[in-house]
């Protein structure tokens, strides 16, 4: 396994930020580590986020595993990459993206939904996959796509909150993806960074007692 695999089984969530301003993220990213966060995603999608994952890797380094998120295509992957991204994380399935994480030494954990499509990315090369939209989906489809699929590490993503993540891992997820129910993107602007932190811990405490 690879070192961002182990801390994406030992710690088990990756917080997903979208849409945060480049003044404020710095300040958000030490939250959710103050809160116990280890694995953290700012999306290509986000205005400036390259240089924001610059910024982290050296503002964070040693604290927490900073990678990129919404990574489309090949062009994405590369520049996250360049920007210094310790793993790549998508909606979807792009095998040239899992090639190029290869090639570089970086994880990739793609999004795919089907038992044909977590097969694909398994043989592609994928060592984990990220199970999207599981808001949708529901515990249930994770439950039974586990019977025949069992040995390939799944990061379910979308619908997790406070009540239900136990669910999520007894239906058979071996982590979570989660963006605004853990980063509250109001409390960012309010610089409320207290609760984010206390959020933060909720969460890894939840994770912890399982």
């Amino acid at each position: 396994m690879s070192k961002m695999l182990d801390l994406l089984l030992e710690h088990k969530i990756v917080a997903i930020l979208r849409g945060i301003e480049d003044h404020q993220a710095d300040a958000a990213g030490q939250a959710m580590i103050d809160g116990g966060i280890r694995l953290m995603e700012i999306t290509m999608n986000t205005p400036g986020a390259a240089v924001m994952i610059e910024r982290w890797r050296s503002r964070f380094d040693g604290q927490a595993a900073v990678g990129a998120g919404t990574v489309l295509d090949a062009e994405m992957a590369k520049t996250a990459v360049a920007a210094g991204a310790q793993f790549l994380i998508s909606p979807n399935l792009d095998e040239e993206v899992i090639a190029y994480g290869q090639e570089r030494g970086v994880s990739v954990w793609p999004g795919v939904m089907t038992p044909t499509e977590i097969v694909k990315a398994w043989k592609a090369g994928a060592e984990a996959v990220k199970l999207f939209p599981m808001g949708t989906l529901g515990t249930k489809y994770l439950s039974e796509i586990r019977g025949p699929l069992d040995s390939i590490p799944i990061m379910a993503t979308g619908g997790v909150d406070l009540h239900n993540i136990a669910d999520y891992f007894a239906a058979g997820a071996n982590a979570v993806g989660m963006g605004g129910k853990l980063l509250n993107l109001d409390w960012v602007r309010e610089g409320r960074f207290d609760l984010i932190t206390g959020r933060a811990r909720q969460f890894v405490e939840a994770v912890r007692k399982l």
